[in-house]
């Protein structure tokens, strides 16, 4: 029987048996798992039983339903040892259906179950890199250059780390109206990216990004009135 494991940033919180046709995930408790955060909608996402697939499905959500690092924009197959993103909460699957390929033919679901994208052998390199557990984690954080923190400098060990005003966030920004989420950075072995979250503009190296963005030492970051350098220890 399938199961998730939430956790909040690296602390187990609860374990999710999937023995429904539909199991709901959001911020109100009429859904099955419940993640208290404002970063979290109403009614977020689902998965679902369909035949022998377990099919991860965002719901519009307001900040994204991440898979293995990459934005669900419609449904997603989920197989053993993927790793669901929501907010600041993940979801570890276990399931007895492993991921079919090998290192040397990689592909992966496009934004429907019809389409496939081939990976470009640089993106290949990083989920080799990611897939091999000798090799020791990135380690990096960020300097605040400019704008109002409680630090002068943040170093990021969590899998994910949120910036705004949340309570928990990893930056947390100051003023009445801060808002509660401007950005998430994730961390991986092949180093660390992060991605604009609550509709807030966000700029590296003065440029705007939309969307998910791989860090780089030395890269400057604008948001919600931080300026922010982001660094890697050797």
């Amino acid at each position: 029987m399938a199961k998730v494991l939430l956790k909040y940033k690296e602390a187990a919180v609860k374990e999710i048996v999937l023995d429904k046709e539909v199991t709901t995930i959001g911020r109100k408790p009429d859904n099955d798992i419940v993640i208290d955060n404002q970063a979290v909608s109403g009614h977020h996402a689902v998965i679902k039983l369909e035949g022998n697939a377990l099919m991860l499905e965002d719901l519009g959500s307001l900040n994204g339903t991440y898979l293995n690092s990459q934005k669900v924009a419609a449904k997603s197959e989920l197989f053993n040892s993927d790793v669901i993103v929501i907010g600041v909460h993940s979801l570890n699957v276990t399931s007895d259906k492993n991921r079919a390929g090998d290192a040397k033919n990689f592909a992966v679901r496009g934004r429907s179950m019809d389409e496939t994208m081939v990976i470009t052998p640089d993106v290949q390199k990083k989920i080799i890199t990611a897939a091999d557990t000798s090799i020791p984690e990135a380690l990096g954080g960020f300097v605040v250059l400019e704008g109002s923190t409680d630090e002068k400098e943040y170093e990021l060990k969590e899998r994910v780390s949120a910036i705004g005003k949340e309570a928990g966030s990893a930056i947390q920004l100051k003023g009445f109206f801060a808002p509660k989420l401007v950005a998430l950075i994730n961390r991986r072995k092949e180093g660390y990216f992060i991605t604009p979250s609550g509709g807030k503009e966000m700029k590296v190296n003065g440029k705007v990004i939309q969307r998910r963005y791989d860090l780089k030492d030395g890269d400057i970051v604008e948001v919600s009135g931080l300026k922010l350098q982001f660094y890697l220890k050797e």
